[in-house]
């Protein structure tokens, strides 16, 4: 399967998800691109917008290796296996995981300005991102999205690893993915159209989203 944009996969997305429609979750958006396509969940199903703050701790020689992730309310995911094969003490993941603060801190304030997070305190509630490799990004997630209080969990991505719905049931109460893929891959191989989403537009989609 094939998408042709992030559109495209949250409307199909969508559509898997419509019986939850009589839940009123909250759709939770991962940052950037996980927003563009949450925004076409919460539209079809009725649901509000809002995103959730995750940022990878990648390996300084490879930032984009994940060694972890960082999430809202001091949540801290940890690849040890990932830590070790690099090489690194505590001291550089701490290094990396301070600069990566700042800038969840940032897009806080970028996205919500001085607006308060969408209460999650037993409400059910559906992360969305725009596709999971690793699952590290993810998982943290969801970790902080049930940090919140949020029950009951829902992941939802286009495309995964293969067996996703069983490596991520120990941190969501249900996984929905569209698109299995195996071995190693890149997210943007299932995408005709993978450009990036910038800060503006995940801005202009929570603004529509709330009108």
């Amino acid at each position: 399967m094939t998408f042709r944009d992030r559109a495209d996969a949250g409307r199909r997305l969508a559509a898997a998800l419509a019986a939850k429609a009589a839940e009123r979750p909250v759709v939770l958006g991962l940052p950037r691109g996980g927003v563009a396509v949450g925004y076409e969940v919460a539209v079809a199903l009725g649901a509000p917008l809002d995103v959730i703050l995750v940022r990878k701790i990648g390996v300084p020689s490879q930032p984009e290796l994940a060694m972890g992730a960082l999430g809202e309310g001091g949540v801290v995911v940890v690849n040890h296996d990932v830590v070790a094969a690099a090489g690194l003490s505590a001291e550089d993941f701490a290094a990396v995981q301070r600069a990566e603060l700042i800038e969840l801190e940032r897009r806080a304030v970028a996205y919500r300005g001085d607006r308060p997070r969408i209460p999650l305190e037993g409400r059910p509630a559906i992360v969305v991102d725009d596709g999971v490799a690793t699952g590290s990004t993810a998982r943290a997630a969801c970790q902080v999205a049930r940090a919140l209080g949020a029950t009951p969990l829902t992941l939802a991505v286009p495309v995964g690893p293969r067996g996703i719905e069983v490596t991520m049931l120990g941190v969501a109460d249900e996984v929905v993915c569209l698109e299995s893929a195996g071995g190693f891959f890149a997210i943007g191989e299932a995408y005709d159209d993978f450009s990036a989403t910038t800060d503006a537009v995940v801005v202009e989609l929570l603004e529509r989203a709330r009108r």
